[in-house]
This record gives C-alpha cells, sequence and structure tokens, in this order.
C-alpha cells in the first residue's frame, strides 16, 4: 500500500480507501471485523456519511483505538446551518471521536443545493465554524454532475471533491479530475463498480490505478472482499490490450441510461420498489433471467403501482427518466415470468 497527498492539505492517506455503506447491512460484529481487517491491511481513508444509516456507529466501534492513524470523512445532505451543526455533533458522538478529518456537502448537484448551502447562516457557514471550532479539519464536497462538480471546487472553497469514476463512467477524466489536479484538490473516487454494474474487480482497478492521484473508495461488505481489493495493490499495475477491449465491451453493453443503485430516489410515495425495479435487466444478465424473476417477484409487482407522479426524478442525480424505465423493466421481467413459469 502507498500513502500519497490528501490534495494540498498536507495529510497523507492510503491510495484506497474505505467506502461505509455495504456494512450498513452487517451485523455490528462482522461490521468491526472488516473496518479493523481494512486497518491491518493498510488502509487509513475511512468515508461514511451522516445519513448511512448504522455505518457511523460501526466506524467509532471498530476505530476509535486508532483514531489518530486514520482520516475519517463523512457528509452531511443538511443545506441549512442549524442542520449541519446537528449533523456534525451527532457525527462526532457516534463514531466517537472529538473530531472528523473531511466533512462533505452530500449530492450537491442543484443549483438550488447550492444557493442554499453558500447562503447566509447556511451550511457553508456552519461547516466553517466547525472547523474553528476544531470539529472539522477539512471541507469537501461530493455530487454526481460534472458542472455543478466543476463550479464548486472552482470556488477554492473545498480541499476535496468526491464524483463517480470508473471504466463505464469516465467523464471526469476529461475535466473534473485535471482542474482538481491544477487546483491541488483531493478527488476522491466513489463508485468504483459503477454501482454493482461491473463485477470484474480486478479490471476495475486496474482501470482505476491508471490514474495514480484518484483515491477509490470501494465499499466492503466481507473480509474476504477486503482481501481481494487490497491484493491488487500488493503488485505494480499493468493494463493489456486484452483488459481494454473487455472494459469497453461492458461500458458499452451498459450504455448511459443505467442505474448505480445509489437510491436517492427511494422511498416512493406508492411503495414502488425503484431501485430492484430499475436494476432487473442488470440482475437478470448475472443470474439468469430463470433466477432473477423469482428472486425479486414481490419487489418487482409493484412497479404497476408507479402512477408517474414524478417525485423520484428529481432525486436521481443522473437524471434518469425513471417511470419510462420501470414501464420497459417491467415488460421484460414479465416476458421471463411467462417463460419460466409457464403463465
Amino acid at each position: 500500500m502507498r500513502y500519497i497527498p490528501f490534495g494540498s492539505t498536507g495529510a497523507i492517506v492510503s491510495e484506497l480507501g474505505f467506502g461505509g455503506i455495504p456494512i450498513i447491512r452487517l451485523t455490528t460484529e462482522d461490521a468491526v471485523l472488516v473496518l479493523k481487517r481494512a486497518y491491518d491491511k493498510g488502509i487509513t481513508f475511512f468515508d461514511t456519511a451522516n445519513s448511512y444509516e448504522s455505518s457511523e456507529e460501526k466506524f467509532g466501534m471498530a476505530l476509535s483505538g486508532v483514531r489518530e492513524k486514520i482520516f475519517i470523512a463523512t457528509k452531511s445532505k443538511n443545506r441549512d446551518g442549524k442542520g449541519v451543526t446537528e449533523h456534525i455533533d451527532l457525527s462526532l458522538k457516534r463514531m466517537k471521536t472529538d473530531y472528523v478529518d473531511l466533512f462533505q456537502f452530500h449530492q450537491v448537484v442543484q443549483e438550488k443545493d447550492w444557493q442554499e448551502i453558500i447562503a447566509p447562516g447556511g451550511a457553508l457557514e456552519a461547516a466553517l465554524k466547525a472547523r474553528q471550532q476544531g470539529k472539522v479539519r477539512f471541507i469537501g464536497i461530493t455530487s454526481h454532475g460534472i458542472p455543478m462538480a466543476m463550479k464548486a471546487i472552482s470556488t477554492g472553497k473545498f480541499v476535496s471533491i468526491q464524483f463517480p469514476f470508473n471504466f463505464i463512467e469516465t467523464g471526469a477524466a476529461d475535466s473534473l479530475l485535471p482542474l482538481a489536479q491544477k487546483m491541488g484538490i483531493a478527488f476522491i473516487a466513489m463508485k468504483p463498480f459503477a454501482g454493482g454494474a461491473i463485477s470484474d474487480a480486478s479490471l476495475a482497478f486496474k482501470f482505476l490505478r491508471s490514474y495514480p492521484y484518484i483515491l477509490p473508495i470501494p465499499g466492503y461488505d466481507s473480509v474476504k472482499s477486503v482481501d481481494q481489493v487490497t491484493s491488487f495493490y500488493e503488485f505494480p499495475n499493468e493494463v493489456i490490450e486484452e483488459d481494454r477491449r473487455a472494459m469497453e465491451s461492458i461500458a458499452g453493453t451498459m450504455g448511459k441510461q443505467f442505474c448505480r443503485r445509489c437510491e436517492y430516489c427511494q422511498p416512493c410515495p406508492h411503495g414502488v420498489s425503484i431501485t430492484l425495479g430499475m436494476t432487473y435487466p442488470l440482475l437478470a444478465s448475472r443470474m439468469s433471467p430463470q433466477v432473477a424473476c423469482g428472486y425479486v417477484t414481490k419487489a418487482l409487482e409493484t412497479l404497476p403501482q408507479c402512477v408517474e407522479c414524478g417525485a423520484c426524478l428529481p432525486k436521481c442525480p443522473y437524471n434518469l427518466p425513471i417511470p419510462d424505465m420501470l414501464k420497459k423493466h417491467y415488460a421484460l421481467f414479465r416476458e421471463h415470468r411467462k417463460l419460466y413459469s409457464n403463465e
């Protein structure tokens, strides 16, 4: 494991990080084992969020004993000053620490969110105050949209940008990544597996390691997954022509419109299981249609409850036409049910 500068902050972190979403579904005991294994394997950058259910508490239980040796990042979706102050204090309590190394404004894509954050008495003002109080060392931002990410980091107010980056979603390489490097801003690569669309971990990290100044933060749900990903960093990186062709093939299959399973669209006010509906074609390709249609029958049968109210649309950071895609995916599901259940 190499250790790299975190932008121009002066902090040094592991070249591979830890994303705190998958441990939500683990028992506390198992989550602690996974987190401690990551630390033992050399990972020092741990990223979570106030909204990640039990993730922060599990960070606190596993890592409080090595607090001074690690770099902890968390996030808040609140846009008002009072809400951000409350979230920072809650994160400190949950993680059993007096400070977080990096506090990030979570999922800033819309202009209205940006304006609320920078408004007098808004979230940025509260974060700056928390930094003065020693509760926060650095302030960053996360986004899923290049225009907003470019706008935010151009202000010079943030030390880091967290953005999706993988061999399917490469847009940041052309503009955002060069700007971040030029300004000395750390680039945290979220969704290294494109929200589950990439199943070949070796291929995923061959691509990511081709960019030595980014910090990938895959999620881990087992000790085995920690061992697998960290093993890629034990040897020099090499990308051969066969790898490039495989990346291009997978990216071509996925196209531009696919769900990354961020789940920001949920809950649906009409009880639609949006995420499983949006990812059904991917499940069917992985599990086989016969297995997949049986596996998600209960969830997929909620799709006709969609009344196209549009509540999910502004929540999607990728601007996906969710109702239209759900109709299409439900039709595919029905075809599979008819084929394999003798309907």
